[in-house]
Order: structure tokens, then C-alpha cells, then sequence
């Protein structure tokens, strides 16, 4: 089990901690639904430092990104990211990931923390023109500072203008004292707010200047459970769950990040089950009697059959119901369907709804 360089910081704010993706992690400190509220209303600081980071260099480092990868990443431009993903040949995703174009033969892609292995090994089968890569992920530090209020509370810790930074586009600058710092306008919260790569040395004095800095808006610690609730009520994919190496962009949901104007592994299969129509999609459901729809949980049709299993579901903490992802067959995949999932052997009733849930 790996630690990350924060280790020290968690057990210090009486974190509860548990094994995720290879990693001793903080899921709580205080409880989720605090934790989710204090992002939702004020700022909250996650450490993601188990996610993964690699550098691509050269002059096709574009061109191997745009082979890899379904969105395309030629319109990026520098200090420009994107959301992406990697179709695994047989129709279905490696991962999903942000590429960073630091400039024009120079790129970050950040990947899924259960996925760093997997990730180097597909991109490097692909890369058949000397693309130099490095896989960073065990130098690096994260923190996502996440909320209304994080820029604000940030903004002394650097000369960036951070309440100018458009959602997606990073830039290198200083950061609580240290330079050269990647300060990133991207989360998983809906929420707003940044994300900050630093150095593992540096990382327990950057926690403790963004605490001393965000201290009179209210700043907390905030586990990945709450991370988990708050992507969840934006309808964010989480890999594993929602997309894996068995389920198609199309079916994800991730149409608007795959780019047929480019050839790319997989464009022929999944333009082909573009125009052949899918036959299975990922909906999201809410709850319209009382219950809490988990992960496997089984979804029914008015009769009492299968056509589906919930992939991700919890208690929304903003909106005090049940909220749910799930694959569906197509014909109940409309807005509005009327959809049963099987809690404790009954059908209890849900509908189909548009993302996202939190709407604020």
C-alpha cells in the first residue's frame, strides 16, 4: 500500500483512512455530508495525489495523443486541457482523462490512480515515433481546492488571477512560495475551483498554506467519499463503475468528447455504432419512492424484468434523495421513463432524468 506525501496531514485531522486504487486514502474526516456541504457552499481541499501524471514531449506527442485518444486534441492551444478518452480497441474505454497542452511538443495527460500501469503500457504500444515519455505520477502531488469560495481564498497565495481563469486552462506560476507550480481551473466537484500539482516535497507546506489561507472562508479537509457524492450529483463518470473496458463512449454518454473528424483506435467500430444506433445507454435516475440505489443493484422494467444494473447511486446530500447512473436497454432510456430498482427483492420506483441532478 503507497502512501502519498500528506500521509502525516490526514492522520493529524483524524482522517478515517482505507485502501483505494493501491493507496492508503482519507474517505472522511468529519462525515460526508458535511464534508460535501462545505464544497457546495464554501471550499474544500481533497487529496487526490494518487492520481496519475504523464509527460509527453516531442514533435509527435500530438499526433500519438491524437491516436490514443477520441476528442480532439489538436484545437488545444497552450495552457488549454481537455477532457478526454482511450477506446481499447474492442469498443470499449482504457481510461478517461485531461490532457494539458503545455505547448505545442509538450503535453500532461492525467489518468485514473487504478489505471497509471495500464494507461503507460497502452500509450506506449501506440508509440511508434519516439514520443518521449516520462510517467511522473510518483513525483507529484495534488490537491483539488474545490468551492465558490476557492478562488478568493487562494488568491494570497499567488500573483495568478485566479477569479480570471477560464473552467479548463492551467497555467505555470508561483504558488504558496514555490514556483513553476501547475495551478489548474478543473475538478470533479461541479463546483468550481482549482487543482494543484506540486512537487512531493513540497507538498505538506503547500497543504498548510492553503489551511492558513483559507481559514476565515470556512476551508476543510474533505474525503473521498464526499468526492465520490459530488461527482455523482453532476452525473460525472467515474471509472470502474460507470465506464470501464466493456462499455462504448456512445453508450457513456461521452458522444461530445468522441471526434470523428480524426482517425483514432476504435473510430471505425464506434462510428459504425454511431449510425447503427446503440442499444444500451447510461441514464440517470432519481428516486421517486424512498430508497438508496447502490452500486449492482439491479433495474426493472413495470413487470419485474432485468433491463439493467445501477452503476453508481447514493443518497444525494444536497437534494435529499435517491440519485443513480445505470445502463438501461434503449427503449427505456427516455427522460421521464418510469424504472424500478430492485432494493431488498422489491421494485421500488425511480424515474429517468436529465443531468445534472445538482443544479445550482
Amino acid at each position: 500500500m503507497k502512501n502519498t506525501a500528506l500521509l502525516q496531514k490526514h492522520l493529524d485531522a483524524n482522517a478515517k483512512m482505507v485502501p483505494f486504487a493501491g493507496y492508503n486514502m482519507p474517505v472522511q474526516y468529519e462525515g460526508v455530508n458535511i464534508e460535501h456541504e462545505t464544497v457546495r457552499n464554501a471550499v474544500g481541499v481533497f487529496d487526490v495525489s494518487h492520481m496519475g501524471e504523464f509527460f509527453l514531449r516531442g514533435p509527435k506527442a500530438l499526433d500519438l495523443i491524437q491516436r490514443v485518444s477520441t476528442n480532439d486534441a489538436s484545437v488545444l492551444f497552450d495552457g488549454k486541457a481537455q477532457y478526454s478518452c482511450m477506446p481499447n480497441g474492442k469498443g470499449g474505454i482504457v481510461d478517461d482523462l485531461i490532457i494539458y497542452r503545455i505547448h505545442q511538443e509538450e503535453y500532461l495527460l492525467v489518468v485514473n490512480a487504478s489505471n497509471i500501469e495500464k494507461d503507460w503500457n497502452w500509450i506506449a504500444s501506440h508509440n511508434t515515433e519516439g514520443v518521449e515519455m516520462e510517467n511522473a505520477s510518483d513525483r507529484y502531488s495534488l490537491l483539488a481546492i474545490q468551492g465558490p469560495k476557492a478562488a478568493e481564498a487562494m488568491q494570497s497565495l499567488t500573483q495568478v488571477n485566479l477569479s480570471e481563469m477560464p473552467y479548463y486552462t492551467f497555467v505555470k506560476g508561483d504558488f504558496a512560495g514555490c514556483s513553476d507550480i501547475y495551478i489548474s481551473a478543473t475538478g470533479y466537484t461541479g463546483s468550481g475551483g482549482f487543482e494543484i500539482y506540486v512537487p512531493n516535497d513540497a507538498a505538506p507546506h503547500v497543504w498548510d498554506a492553503v489551511f492558513a489561507a483559507g481559514a476565515s472562508f470556512g476551508i476543510k479537509p474533505i474525503g473521498l467519499a464526499a468526492r465520490d457524492t459530488l461527482r455523482l450529483e453532476m452525473g460525472f463518470c467515474l471509472y470502474g463503475n460507470d465506464i470501464d473496458d466493456t462499455t462504448s463512449p456512445l453508450e457513456a454518454g461521452l458522444g461530445w468528447i468522441t471526434k470523428f473528424t480524426k482517425d483514432f483506435v476504435d473510430a471505425a467500430t464506434l462510428k459504425a455504432q454511431k449510425e447503427q444506433g446503440i442499444t444500451r445507454k447510461l441514464i440517470a435516475f432519481e428516486m421517486v419512492e424512498r430508497g438508496i440505489p447502490r452500486h449492482d443493484y439491479r433495474i426493472l422494467d413495470a413487470n419485474g424484468a432485468e433491463i439493467g444494473k445501477v452503476t453508481s447511486g447514493t443518497m444525494s446530500p444536497s437534494m435529499k434523495i435517491g440519485i443513480g447512473l445505470g445502463y438501461v436497454t434503449k427503449e427505456h432510456s427516455a427522460l421521464d421513463s418510469p424504472i424500478y430498482i430492485e432494493i431488498r427483492e422489491k421494485g421500488v420506483e425511480a424515474k429517468v432524468v436529465k443531468l445534472p441532478f445538482y443544479k445550482k
